[in-house]
């Protein structure tokens, strides 16, 4: 029977780089597959030149249950051996995000992988080193492909975001594309992370059906409460 391994992307901020030039360092909407297979081979011990293809053979999907805001911070640093400021650096992040991501595999590396989250060598990280994983971070094995899974699992967005959203809730739930499905192209694969010969294939993200949520905590149409919340 085919398993998944669910992790709960929950955090103040965290930011997830497809691109990043020069002095802008951009973020993707959702996790990336280099991502999480980097914070996963973390989790295990594995060195920036350790071989990660096993992780990155995992299909992978991501439901988005509070998409967050965008944010922008300036950044400079000074040399200290010169004393001179370096450029300005713009760095953008999710604030208040909630995702919920599942890599399906070998039931054996699935098992050690869950493991190594309980107890991580290396600290984890929500795409950068400044966006700390919380202590929520593993969901647990469900069975099922990574799709059926992110269907069945309970809604994990915080109870004010809950309290603005209507009464049926529609999720995004986006995956790794089969050989035949339609998608966006990302370079998002992970091949390498040696600095010195840091590499990333192309994959083919599919945007699978929305998962529908009822929410017992939602607001109907003209509601006064979902009214001061649009406009405010």
């Amino acid at each position: 029977m085919t398993m998944s391994l669910l992790l709960k992307f929950k955090a103040p901020m965290q930011a997830w780089g497809v691109q990043s030039r020069f002095a802008t360092r951009a973020t993707h909407h959702e996790p990336t597959k280099s991502g999480v297979v980097g914070l996963l081979a973390a989790a295990q011990g594995r060195r920036r030149s350790d071989p990660v293809e096993d992780l990155a053979d995992l299909q992978f999907g991501v439901r988005v249950d509070q998409p967050g805001t965008l944010v922008r911070d300036f950044q400079t640093a000074i040399d200290w051996r010169t004393g001179k400021s370096q450029a300005l650096t713009h760095r953008y992040y999710l604030s208040d995000a909630v995702f919920l991501g599942a890599v399906s595999g070998p039931k054996p590396l699935l098992e050690g992988l869950v493991d190594a989250v309980r107890r991580p060598t290396f600290p984890l990280f929500l795409g950068r080193r400044s966006c700390p994983a919380g202590p929520d971070l593993l969901v647990g094995l469900r069975d099922g492909n990574v799709e059926e899974s992110l269907r069945v699992e309970p809604w994990q967005a915080a109870d004010w975001y809950r309290r603005t959203k209507p009464r049926l809730v529609r999720l995004a739930l986006l995956r790794d594309a089969t050989p035949h499905e339609e998608g966006d192209s990302l370079r998002d694969h992970p091949v390498s992370y040696d600095p010195q010969h840091r590499q990333y294939s192309w994959r083919t993200v599919h945007a699978a059906d929305p998962v529908d949520i009822d929410n017992p905590w939602g607001v109907g149409e003209g509601d006064p409460f979902m009214e001061a919340v649009m406009t405010s």
